[in-house]
């Protein structure tokens, strides 16, 4: 397999020292409300360090994160930036919607419905245009088609996926809506069985392989490698506790692992984990940063930032340097696998 960096750049990095891009879920006022300026400044610190690579997805907020990433980026050159959305959810107006839903608050008037039909993906991909002020995607992400999340109809999802999103989205592929099609998920399972079906370009995986995730190691990067799939990995924090740890974190300040409360296993694990950060004077964020970009399947991470300060944050925690016998001492205590490559 080529280096990640000599693969096509479905995923552009800001440099090959600095493969990060800008993650859309916290524009769209996941958790915590941004105000448009805020939301514009981030964009924009992003956008003057060279950013290059942007996701975003109806769901972040009812279509308020793709509003916001469309007024940033549709006065830049259009081959100046690669911008992912996805499908899967159809947005209706709604007056009477709930402002708070999903994680998601203060979010636009509109309900969401699931449609994976060729009709709805579609449907999905003109209506991102139009919020985002644009006439192409890069790439559009099949979202959210998992089994976690649709239950008992995950096998009709699926083959509505393969079946109809998929080939509607390679259509699109041929009249120019889109560059490039994948799946935008936090779940290995559904990766592995629509790429023993279907063929994908690409994934914008959230939180499956991580300082401490470590399950898309064993089956699904390698896959990737092998059906040449370029990866943005998401939600490398584990939706935040990788980015508080647990010494800094404010009184009272929840701990989260993939959207929900941590349970004791995984801070239990961060707290090994933090204690050899300590140890070698590494900052826990700079560790989960750059600790995926070793494997040679994941193109870039994505940050997730509300202000422009935390986007700085990022780029500082991907360059700082780590000494090898850190990476060393996490393998010795069995944190990581024996598969798991090291920077």
């Amino acid at each position: 397999m080529s280096d990640p960096m000599q693969a096509p750049m479905i995923f552009p990095a800001i440099h090959p020292q600095l493969r990060l891009g800008l993650g859309g879920a916290a524009l769209g006022n996941l958790f915590t409300a941004v105000s448009d300026e805020s939301a514009h400044a981030v964009l924009e610190a992003a956008v003057l360090d060279g950013c290059r690579s942007f996701d975003t997805a109806p769901h972040y907020g009812q279509g308020l994160s793709e509003h916001r990433f469309g007024r940033a980026l549709r006065v830049l050159p259009r081959d100046s930036f690669a911008l992912s959305t996805k499908v899967g959810r159809v947005l209706q107006p709604r007056p009477d919607a709930p402002r708070s839903k999903n994680g998601y608050v203060d979010v636009l008037p509109f309900e969401q419905q699931w449609d994976f039909s060729a009709t709805g993906v579609r449907r999905s991909v003109e209506d991102s245009l139009q919020r985002l002020g644009l006439a192409r995607l890069d790439v559009a992400l099949v979202h959210d088609c998992d089994a976690t999340t649709h239950g008992a109809r995950y096998p009709q999802v699926l083959h509505q996926v393969v079946h109809q999103a998929l080939p509607e989205m390679r259509r699109m592929q041929s009249q120019g809506l889109l560059r490039h099609v994948g799946l935008g998920v936090n779940d290995v399972q559904v990766c592995l069985d629509v790429m023993s079906q279907s063929r994908i370009d690409c994934l914008v995986l959230a939180g499956r392989y991580t300082l401490i995730d470590h399950t898309a190691l064993a089956e699904l990067l390698p896959m990737c490698q092998q059906e040449d799939v370029r990866i943005a990995l998401g939600g490398v924090f584990n939706s935040g506790i990788l980015a508080t740890g647990l010494a800094a974190r404010a009184p009272g300040q929840p701990l989260r692992f993939n959207y929900t409360q941590a349970s004791a296993e995984w801070i239990a694990k961060v707290a090994r984990i933090e204690a050899l950060c300590q140890e070698f004077g590494v900052p826990l964020r700079a560790a989960a940063m750059q600790f995926p970009l070793a494997h040679a399947a994941i193109g870039i991470v994505l940050a997730g930032a509300q202000t422009p300060m935390q986007w700085q944050d990022a780029c500082a925690m991907l360059s700082h340097p780590i000494d090898a016998g850190f990476w060393h001492a996490l393998r010795r205590q069995r944190l990581l696998p024996d598969l798991a490559p090291t920077p």
